[in-house]
């Protein structure tokens, strides 16, 4: 399936937009990674949770829970939030 990456990831993966599949968001994450080493570690946490600064959509949906299955054709995005002041 499609995932959109956003700018800060981009070291990792040259592209705006790669492939990945899985049956579930933590699936996805693996394969991305297996594609692209060291980006699942920027999204999530030794603890096998979402970072709190990463935001993932599937379908425009917004998803946390890393057993989320998924479907070969959703459309995932990855979106990292900014802070600052």
């Amino acid at each position: 399936m499609q995932v959109l990456i956003p700018t800060s990831l981009r070291s990792y993966t040259r592209e705006s937009k790669v492939e990945a599949s899985g049956a579930t968001l933590g699936a996805l994450l693996v394969d991305l990674d297996r594609r692209h080493p060291g980006i699942r570690f920027r999204m999530v946490d030794e603890q096998d949770r979402m970072r709190p600064h990463m935001r993932v959509f599937v379908n425009g949906k917004g998803i946390r829970d890393l057993a989320q299955p998924l479907q070969p054709t959703d459309k995932v995005s990855v979106v990292q939030a900014l802070s600052g002041g």
